[in-house]
């Protein structure tokens, strides 16, 4: 393959003009595709209808799997709120059910786009998404905020494997870089019924760029202090890689908003995950996480559902797709290792 030198670099640009993505494709390096690929942002699913027809240029690095925290709301650590009528909406700024409140900040809209390992999208996926609100608190857990469930949410992926969600720009506790939580599901049915599997567990980064401008703004000043306390390399979720294919990318302003998309991959015959839990004993360094335990009635209703659950589950045989080994085509992949810290998250 012909390298340009410096002195003819016009003429060899003028030369491989417009020759298509199969040429882009062969000049390109691994790593520059996988960042082509893996960062353009979206999410990819398991268990769905694979469109037919649709082309596909490369395969799609699996994204990586991460820790769901004490704050899902999952039925892992107190609340399910998946279950409850309301939960499938793209807008989670307001709460719903019995409770009213919503969560100010800056506009935010994000999407995931779910393929699977071969680039495809994932059709009638479903996707789980929470996140803090702008002063770095969670819903149903936080003081003060734990009768209210907004910044929480399922959507379906369409006809692209595409779920959007119109919401505010989360907040940047200590500890933590800026980010979101998200589980997948195989169908609208498994992520609403409290029983599962979950497919993937995982997080999305926001890009520094726009987090900072939003931090500026009035009513998010400790991010300001915390984001500078704190990079994707030092942080002990995303450190490992950097959020290699986590980060999003993010466009917009902060008086129209921000609209920030992740891409990533999942592979349908990986290993079931799980969510959330009850974090150890002991509390947290002071002001390093949000504060809050589940509240006394959402506790509650959750245990009275896990008993209900597991007794039903006691007659029911495991899926026999979850035990369907890793496909040889994609088994050379390497996979993250999961992380099961609770503090921060």
């Amino acid at each position: 393959m012909r390298e340009p030198g410096n002195d003819d670099n016009a003429a060899y640009v003028r030369e491989v003009h417009d020759k298509g993505l199969r040429f882009d494709l062969g000049t390109m390096s691994r790593r520059r595709m996988l960042a082509a690929v893996g960062g353009a942002g979206a999410v990819a699913l398991v268990g769905g209808t694979i469109m037919s027809g649709t082309a596909h240029a490369a395969t799609v690095a699996e994204v990586a799997s991460e820790t769901a925290g004490p704050y899902p709301a999952d039925g892992s650590n107190g609340p399910d709120v998946r279950t409850l009528d309301g939960i499938v909406r793209s807008d989670i700024r307001t709460s719903f059910g019995d409770s009213s409140g919503t969560a100010e900040g800056v506009p935010l809209t994000f999407s995931l786009v779910v393929l699977d390992l071969d680039g495809a999208p994932i059709v009638g996926a479903a996707v789980y998404a929470w996140h803090c609100d702008r002063d770095g608190n969670y819903s149903l857990y936080s003081s003060g905020i734990t009768d209210q469930n907004y910044l929480r949410g399922i959507q379906v992926t369409d006809a692209t494997g595409t779920v959007t969600f119109t919401s505010i720009f989360p907040g940047c506790y200590l500890g933590r870089w800026p980010h979101i939580h998200f589980e997948v599901y195989s169908s609208l049915a498994t992520a609403t019924s409290g029983d599962g599997p979950i497919v993937k567990t995982s997080q999305i980064a926001l890009p520094e760029d726009a987090s900072a401008l939003v931090y500026a703004v009035d009513g998010y000043s400790q991010s300001v202090s915390n984001l500078s306390q704190i990079t994707l390399a030092t942080d002990n979720v995303f450190g490992e890689d950097s959020a290699a294919t986590e980060l999003a990318t993010a466009t917009g302003d902060v008086t129209n908003g921000f609209t920030a998309t992740l891409t990533i991959g999942v592979d349908p015959a990986g290993v079931e995950e799980g969510g959330g839990g009850t974090p150890p004993s002991g509390a947290p360094p002071s002001g390093a996480a949000p504060s809050g335990t589940p509240s006394a009635t959402a506790t509650a209703t959750a245990t009275a559902t896990a008993s209900a659950t597991a007794t039903a589950s006691a007659t029911v045989k495991p899926s026999a797709s979850r035990a369907t080994p890793t496909s040889p085509k994609h088994a050379a992949q390497p996979k993250k290792k999961r992380r099961h810290w609770w503090w921060p998250f």
